[in-house]
């Protein structure tokens, strides 16, 4: 396992980046929904409801994809 420290200003909600770093690693692949919650420090459930709002697809599709 990899360590990243990272210097964030004040006004950055640490929570949100997190979140935001593991739904990508989710989207790309890298981590399953339970590795991604545990990266993020919450619920796999609360990961699988939250991770929309990053505009990732817990079943795989493309925001783009839906809208077609």
């Amino acid at each position: 396992m990899k360590t990243l420290t990272l210097s964030l200003p004040e006004e950055v909600n640490e929570q949100d980046v997190k979140m935001a770093v593991a739904a990508i690693l989710f989207e790309k692949g890298t981590l399953s929904s339970g590795q991604a919650a545990d990266f993020a420090g919450i619920s796999k459930r609360e990961f699988i409801e939250t991770v929309g709002k990053y505009g990732v697809s817990i079943f795989g599709e493309t925001v783009e994809d839906l809208k077609k």
